[in-house]
């Protein structure tokens, strides 16, 4: 492949591993270009600080431009050139790209990295809670922890998703104790799982006022936590087992609509008793404080937190430390990344300050990723679901937007018209959400994400299923490339080029992406792709050309296609092959 050919390359002649490797239209010129110089030139500076030398990054890119042109990768540029303050913008000859092309409809642009290859990974996103609801929030840890592990996946790593749920602790205690308050309203067997945790989440919100408002409710809702803590009342146990196996069963069906199949699932009932052993262990790490048992973060620029309560028992912290333990003992992954919103960063940041001192080994393979807020304009579904803002009920609101669109549409069967509104309205949440950096906060826009234009999942999704199209009017069964002979000699470089050399680009954007966490790259190059693509179809009259250049066309469409698809499978949106 052609940019995987010019990263090593560059590697060969510099020893550099970490510089860019972009499009030099960023820059002004060619079709690639690189920092490799700025890097270079950076450690030979650094490398001369004794002698007060500065190296300049032009004269290390005129150096390796000369260095680049000459030997056996000479036949591999047409020219090369610097550009101020130091990059090297290549020209790839036409040789390069006709090879390109042949590799591409070769299959050989299938995502296939080995950049994490024999490394583990373990990725622990969604993490919703027992007793509550699903809300939108979990929907977005759950898209971008789903890309990261396909992400990883893509580069070669063994990866192990892993979901990590409270099912014990006050949010349990308040729910319980709402129950008890209209246990007859309690919903039969023969409900469906949605009506059953809607009735969790109100039984969630009284418990949560009274225990706000109401003195005595807070000192029997404590009392609750104790007891479910410790198992010790047997009809409270069983008002407790039925109503986690009702949200788990919920939680079961989203994960299926979306995509996701977890290898394990840790509980914090589970891993409690694990982080007071580690917090016991550690007296010249944790100290006592009013009765309690806390880390002093002040000592290192943090701050305090408490690991076990006054109570005796473990809080949110020293689960914490008792899940890490668990991780490493059960599957010993050489990366530990943890998926959540931004608004716990300074938590993690004690925690992870604390494994440190108990577990080093732990602690130095697990790395926090704290993502943004999603939000939806004011007033935005509040009639249905009131302050919570569930994921099923954005879900079929985005459904119902896809309806408008395609309900008039004859030619579309009942069953395919269902298809294209859950698979749109995934897509339209999903690409929202991940075209952007993880830090943002979003205002996610309904109208905007389900459109079949602009800088949207379904306009991508759309993308692919007309390139299809021309395929399947072309009698191509499927598009793939073996099924119409063509000569790459005959390619147009001043049309056909720029989308080649856009398809060369999509294992570097997943190598980046994947080595950043960073989903928003590969929806940044999927939606360049589809504008340059639809813009190639609209300028070539591709059914219509001669048989030697309709050949190349035809194949190069199902080239882009496949790599849409495959693109879209990282960020976990799913084709259609008619929309």
């Amino acid at each position: 492949m052609l940019l995987v050919s010019l990263r090593r390359l560059i590697e060969k002649e510099t020893g550099e591993t970490d510089f860019s490797l972009d499009e030099a239209e960023l820059n002004g010129r060619g079709d690639f270009s690189t920092n490799v110089a700025f890097l270079l030139a950076k450690s030979a500076s650094t490398a001369d600080v004794p002698k007060r030398r500065k190296v300049s990054p032009m004269t290390v890119a005129e150096d390796l431009k000369e260095r680049f042109l000459k030997g056996a990768s000479a036949s591999f540029f047409e020219k090369a050139e610097v550009a101020a303050p130091g990059f090297i913008n290549f020209w790839v000859s036409k040789k390069a790209v006709e090879d390109e092309l042949v590799d591409i409809t070769g299959g050989k642009n299938r995502v296939g990295l080995n950049e994490f290859s024999g490394k583990k990974v373990m990725v622990e996103y969604t993490d919703p809670n027992p007793f509550k609801q699903f809300h939108i929030g979990h929907l977005m840890t759950n898209t971008i922890g789903e890309s990261i592990a396909r992400l990883c996946e893509a580069a070669g790593a063994e990866v192990t998703r892993v979901n990590y749920q409270g099912d014990v602790g006050l949010h349990v205690a308040l729910s319980i104790w709402g129950i008890m308050k209209i246990n007859d309203e309690m919903p039969d067997e023969s409900a469906t799982l949605a009506d059953k945790t809607k009735f969790l989440g109100r039984a969630y919100a009284l418990g949560a006022t009274g225990y706000k408002e109401d003195a005595e409710a807070k000192v029997e809702i404590e009392g609750l936590n104790k007891k479910i803590y410790e198992r010790t009342d047997e009809e409270i146990n069983k008002i407790y087992d039925l109503g986690r196996k009702w949200s788990l069963d919920y939680f079961e069906n989203l994960y299926k609509r979306l995509d996701t199949k977890f290898i394990h699932y840790f509980f914090e009932s589970e891993v409690g008793s694990y982080g007071v052993e580690i917090v016991k262990a550690h007296p010249e790490v944790f100290i006592k404080s009013e009765g309690a048992i806390i880390f002093p973060g002040e000592k290192y620029g943090l701050h305090n937190r408490v690991f076990i309560n006054s109570l005796g028992l473990p809080t949110y912290e020293a689960k914490e430390l008792g899940l890490n333990k668990r991780k490493a003992e059960l599957y010993n992954p050489d990366v530990s990344l943890i998926v959540t919103a931004k608004e716990i960063n300074e938590y993690f940041h004690v925690l992870l300050k604390a494994m440190e001192f108990v577990v080093p080994e732990i602690g130095s393979k697990t790395k926090h990723i704290g993502h943004g807020m999603l939000r939806l304009p004011t007033g935005k579904m509040s009639s249905r679901t009131g302050n919570v803002i569930t994921a099923e009920a954005l879900l079929s609101e985005l459904r119902d937007a896809v309806s408008v669109k395609i309900n008039n549409r004859e030619d579309l069967t009942d069953i395919e018209k269902e298809e294209i509104k859950e698979r749109v309205a995934i897509a339209a949440i999903r690409y929202s959400i991940l075209k952007q950096g993880i830090g943002k906060d979003i205002i996610f826009d309904i109208d905007t994400s389900v459109s079949f234009h602009g800088d949207s999942g379904p306009y991508l999704q759309y993308t692919y299923a007309r390139l299809k199209s021309i395929l399947r009017k072309a009698r191509l069964n499927g598009g793939s490339a073996d099924e119409a002979e063509f000569d790459a000699k005959n390619i147009s470089m001043e049309t056909d080029a720029k989308i080649i050399l856009k398809l060369a680009r999509f294992q570097e954007v997943v190598r980046r992406a994947a080595h950043a966490s960073q989903p928003n790259y590969v929806a940044t190059y999927l939606y360049d792709l589809a504008q340059v693509v639809n813009h190639y179809y609209e300028i070539n009259n591709i059914l219509q050309s001669d048989t030697s250049i309709k050949a190349v066309r035809l194949n190069l469409i199902s080239a882009v296609a496949e790599t849409l698809k495959n693109g879209l499978n990282l960020l976990g949106i799913k084709t259609l092959e008619r929309m």
